[in-house]
């Protein structure tokens, strides 16, 4: 009796996995608990960019920063990004995302931070689509 209910709570549980999704614009996606994650390569521009929306708005300060926490541990921050209108996705951009990646795939979390909020990562998984998504970018840069 009991084995059933813990397949049905298994199969209704969120995916958290880290995907990565070639195409025209490489993607990197992960639906965590508390964020959706969204990082992408777009090879017109070219320029990489991390959405991080959650459930209740950011609230807006002069520096974001992303913490590594693992093995190879790290911390990035900029004044350069910006919120959506409904405050609930926060954007990054830049030309080079290698010590985001790295962070990414060498670390076992990751915690963005802005203000008083902190929005941590389980990156479990997120190693091969990390590759993945390098092959990618690096395929359209070629």
């Amino acid at each position: 009796m009991l084995r059933p209910l813990i397949a049905l709570l298994l199969m209704i549980t969120p995916a958290v996995a880290w995907e990565a999704t070639p195409g025209p614009i490489c993607a990197l996606t992960h639906d965590g608990r508390d964020a959706f994650v969204r990082l992408t390569y777009d090879p017109s521009i070219p320029e990489y960019s991390i959405a991080i929306t959650v459930q209740d708005p950011w609230v807006n300060t002069a520096r974001f920063a992303i913490r590594f926490e693992g093995p190879r541990g790290l911390a990035i921050s900029t004044e350069r990004h910006v919120l959506s209108p409904d405050g609930k996705t926060l954007t990054v951009t830049d030309s080079g995302f290698s010590n985001v990646l790295d962070g990414l795939e060498f670390n076992v979390t990751a915690t963005a931070l802005l203000g008083d909020r902190a929005v941590t990562l389980l990156l479990d998984g997120a190693a091969p689509a990390v590759r993945d998504f390098r092959a990618c970018a690096s395929g359209l840069s070629a």
